[in-house]
């Protein structure tokens, strides 16, 4: 007797299911984001079917150093908390050309190089194409395994047979399971899909790295569940038509999140940046009033980045507010402490705030940065060239303290900065350093005096 085919709807931004169709999902509260699919049911297994598993106590479980692969790229090692982990599975997510493919490649290209054996499964690119590819990077070792393939059942068959370290699928959105009755690429077909690479990953010991798009709101496409599923997740950022890569790791079983690695594309593929801070700030502008440069934290690793604001009056009774790279009503926020507390008259003047070089900071270290950068450009006066600002302000306009400042301060003297401007309260944890001068202030008062 055939199989019945009944329909389910499937929210695309959580995975959640219902029976019928609803213009609100009930569990994540998105709008308009259930799809119709025609759903298979699984034939049930009997009790003697199911694997056998038993319970093991936490002092029998052994580990060892050699469970993480070292790529050889440091800034994916960074990343990834310092080194591939052995079964784990990795979604890797960007838009569409801004190196996904190109960084997995020579990822395969330098383990292949250390005698790892590995497999590089393609549904969208065929073979002709991924050697023109490889042949801009360089030479590639014999233990690398090219497959051009859909279909799951062919690519589950050939994986348990080879046994590879590690294997990359390229894209997960192009798998087709059969026993799913949706097309490739829908909710179903990407979570299924999921579902066996990870069981692979795990009942082989084998790293998996999986590639999927992104939708316009800069999510991985398929549904919710996706992330939850695997072990680290990977965003590519950056502008595709500008030279600079930042990879961010979001989520992270094995290592610490929010680390970033910065590569820069060239010809013969990504290059890893070993000084983001020197790149960050190449080509800043020299006397310059609305131009500040700030120090974040990314992860473990502190950053240099510059701060560019633009205040001009406003032609129009509705002044406009602009942030690039910014939480936008931070700026709006921050801008409505200075009229408050520095009486300074923004109402009818443009504001627009950039993170030079096209990162996006969301720390509240950045804020002494933007405060500065906006009173420079206010009063058309440039601040001094060796000057280097952070420091959270409240609403009362005073100067909170940061995480790791003695951190930001050393990154500051290694490129050569004299004055540091910091909070008050962090004066003391920081200490004295010498080559450069670190000036504590309360207030944004306080601040901008010292600075403009």
């Amino acid at each position: 007797m055939a199989k019945t085919k009944k329909s389910i709807y499937f929210c695309q931004n959580c995975g959640h299911e219902e029976t019928k169709w609803l213009g609100q999902c009930p569990a994540c509260r998105e709008w308009n984001t259930f799809v119709e699919e025609k759903v298979t049911p699984a034939v049930s297994k009997t009790v003697k079917e199911c694997r056998e598993a038993q319970a093991v106590t936490l002092s029998s479980i052994e580990t060892d150093e050699d469970d993480r692969m070292l790529t050889q790229i440091a800034e994916l090692d960074r990343v990834l908390g310092g080194g591939i982990v052995k079964g784990s599975l990795v979604l890797v997510g960007g838009d569409p050309g801004i190196g996904k493919s190109t960084l997995l490649l020579q990822v395969c290209q330098r383990l292949s190089a250390m005698g790892r054996k590995l497999l590089y499964i393609s549904g969208e690119e065929s073979l002709k194409q991924i050697k023109l590819r490889a042949n801009r990077m360089g030479e590639f070792s014999e233990n690398l395994y090219l497959l051009c393939e859909t279909g799951l059942d062919i690519i589950r068959r050939i994986i348990e047979q080879q046994k590879p370290d590690m294997v990359v699928i390229d894209s997960i959105q192009t798998m087709y399971n059969e026993e799913v009755g949706s097309a490739p690429g829908s909710v179903s077909q990407v979570r299924e899909s999921t579902n066996v690479f990870m069981q692979l990953a795990k009942g082989l010991n084998i790293s998996i790295f999986i590639v999927g798009h992104v939708t316009k709101e800069g999510t991985v496409a398929g549904p919710r569940v996706l992330e939850h599923m695997v072990d680290t997740v990977l965003y590519f950022e950056g502008d595709r038509h500008a030279s600079y890569r930042i990879l961010r790791g979001v989520k992270n079983r094995f290592g610490s999140t929010n680390e970033i690695g910065v590569f820069e594309m060239r010809k013969e593929g990504l290059v890893e940046v070993k000084n983001p801070s020197e790149f960050m700030l190449s080509g800043k502008p020299e006397h310059a009033s609305g131009s500040v440069v700030a120090c974040a934290i990314e992860g473990t690793r502190p950053m240099l980045m510059e701060i560019q604001a633009l205040v001009c009056k406003t032609n129009f009774g509705m002044p406009r507010r602009t942030a690039a790279g910014l939480d936008y009503n931070r700026v709006n926020l921050l801008m409505a402490v200075l009229e408050k507390r520095l009486g300074l008259q923004l109402s009818n003047y443009d504001a627009y705030v950039n993170i030079a070089g096209g990162i996006r900071l969301n720390e509240p270290a950045a804020d002494l940065g933007i405060v500065m950068a906006i009173v420079s450009s206010y009063k058309n006066r440039p601040i001094a060239e060796d000057v280097i600002v952070f420091g959270e302000v409240g609403l009362s306009g005073e100067v909170r303290a940061v995480s790791m400042p003695d951190q930001r301060v050393s990154e500051a003297k290694k490129l050569g900065f004299k004055v540091c401007v910091i909070p008050e309260v962090s004066v003391k944890s920081v200490g004295k350093v010498e080559g450069i001068t670190v000036i504590g202030v309360k207030s944004v008062g306080e601040a901008v005096s010292v600075g403009v």
